[in-house]
């Protein structure tokens, strides 16, 4: 069997898929052709059987552990990513004759806009496109309408760098949250939410999956001409097995969760995330080549945006290639934004951004 001894691991900065855990990887490759002596791959399993159940059970209360889930939510796995939520959200909580409310950080919250406005009124009551995105707005100023089905936000912005640092007040208005990019990353209130959503490719596990967390009573808000499928109260109702799920993406979210409660939780977790994105600002505005757009109280934890103080595209991508040769991927900025971007997600190793803070300081 190939061991990580033998293999050449580089350092992965993608934005996701992302690195996973490499003691995850490990266990699921001495696993992999005989989980649990049933002389079958998880990828073989029936999701009916009861060696399934059991992994299904450890990713749910693995979740509900890490995150202090109260009773009165559901946790769901489901597919189609993000991107389904964005349309998932709308038809199962937006009331005939209500509007919902938004605020816009960026990209992914646009995504979530053009999908309710294809459904029913909303609003957005915030937005960062004036300072193109640089900054998260004062959500503690926001004029939230007490009759909204719901307000939508987006925790984190992988394409901008940033994060929502604290969540609005919303009183009796049901908060949902794309949480994709930096969930389980720190502790969050979870009864704050009326439901949370991440695909799971970044912090909780391979791409294939998405979690669901929704408050049970938001369940039943849902039309009865919503498609079956698009319906949450079907998957809680079914325990996330109304169709087949994705089994070995489930299986891997169960590893995660185990390798982090192994670990210290979300407390050890935020810990090396706060250190190592620390370090790796500190070396950004320290760089007499490169600087960071955002402003300090937005930058994300998660994803590590800079640029070249002249906007030379040249050396940015020369600053990429020259990445690649010394063992780090993942470094160029998303398509839309351009730039360079470091994403360091729970996976992510002090050895790898050890690295990248010495090329920061070395490259002239």
């Amino acid at each position: 069997m190939l061991t990580s001894t033998s293999i050449k691991r580089i350092h992965n900065f993608n934005a996701g898929p992302a690195a996973l855990p490499l003691p995850v990887l490990e266990k699921a490759q001495s696993e992999l052709l005989n989980f649990r002596n049933s002389g079958m791959s998880v990828m073989e399993l029936s999701h009916r059987s009861a060696l399934f159940e059991s992994v299904l059970a450890d990713a749910k209360n693995g979740l509900r552990t890490l995150l202090n889930v109260p009773d009165n939510y559901s946790i769901l796995f489901l597919q189609g990513g993000a991107s389904l939520q964005f349309s998932m959200v709308p038809l199962n909580l937006l009331i005939d004759g209500q509007s919902a409310d938004y605020i816009n950080t960026g990209v992914w919250s646009k995504k979530a806009i053009s999908e309710v406005k294809k459904l029913g009124n909303y609003r957005v009551v915030a937005s960062g496109e004036e300072s193109k995105f640089t900054a998260i707005p004062d959500v503690t100023q926001i004029a939230i309408d007490s009759n909204a089905s719901y307000v939508h936000v987006t925790s984190n912005n992988t394409i901008y760098g940033t994060q929502m640092k604290e969540f609005p007040n919303t009183g009796g208005v049901p908060l949902v949250a794309d949480m994709s990019s930096d969930i389980l990353s720190r502790r969050i209130e979870v009864d704050r939410f009326g439901l949370i959503y991440a695909g799971a490719q970044k912090n909780i596990g391979p791409s294939g999956v998405t979690l669901v967390i929704i408050r049970n009573d938001l369940l039943d808000r849902c039309p009865e001409r919503v498609p079956t499928m698009l319906q949450y109260r079907t998957h809680a109702n079914d325990n996330s097995m109304f169709n087949t799920p994705p089994t070995f993406a489930i299986y891997l979210v169960s590893l995660v969760t185990e390798w982090m409660l192994s670990n210290g939780g979300i407390d050890w977790v935020q810990s090396q995330t706060e250190s190592r994105a620390a370090r790796l600002y500190s070396a950004i505005d320290n760089s007499d080549i490169f600087y960071c757009p955002n402003e300090p109280a937005s930058r994300s934890p998660m994803n590590v945006v800079f640029r070249s103080k002249v906007h030379d595209e040249a050396l940015e991508s020369r600053f990429v290639k020259e990445a690649e040769e010394k063992g780090m991927t993942g470094l160029k900025g998303h398509r839309s934004a351009g730039g360079l971007r470091a994403s360091i997600y729970n996976a992510q190793t002090d050895e790898a951004v050890s690295a990248l803070v010495d090329f920061i300081s070395t490259f002239k």
